[in-house]
C-alpha cells in the first residue's frame, strides 16, 4: 500500500485552502493511499495490444451538413416581442448595476 502520511494530506489541504480536523486528516490519508494503490495496480496492466481512443463508444460526426438557407429578418424576429428597443430584444435586467 502507498504511503500518504499527514503532513502529505496537510500540505495537500494547504494547496486546496481547505481545512481538515485531525479525524478528516486520517481518513484522508487513508483515501489518497487507497486511491494511489489502485492507480499502481492499473499501472500493472497490459495494454500493448488495446488501441489508443478518444472514447469508450464508437462515434461518426453527427453534425448536419452546411448548407445556406434563409433566415428570419430583424423585423420578422422582433414582430412577436413582448418589448423591444432599438432594434433589440428588451429584457429585465439580470444582474444590478
Amino acid at each position: 500500500m502507498v504511503s500518504i502520511t499527514l503532513k502529505d494530506v496537510e500540505h495537500i489541504a494547504n494547496l486546496s485552502r481547505l481545512t481538515l480536523t485531525e479525524e478528516e486528516k486520517v481518513k484522508m490519508a487513508d483515501q489518497l493511499g487507497k486511491i494511489l494503490e489502485f492507480a499502481g495496480e492499473l499501472q500493472e496492466l497490459d495494454v500493448q495490444n488495446v488501441a489508443p481512443t478518444t472514447h469508450s463508444l464508437p462515434l461518426k460526426n453527427v453534425l448536419r451538413e452546411d448548407v445556406s438557407r434563409e433566415w428570419l429578418s430583424q423585423e420578422e424576429a422582433l414582430s412577436h416581442a413582448p418589448d423591444k428597443e432599438n432594434g433589440q430584444f428588451r429584457v429585465p435586467a439580470v444582474m444590478e448595476g
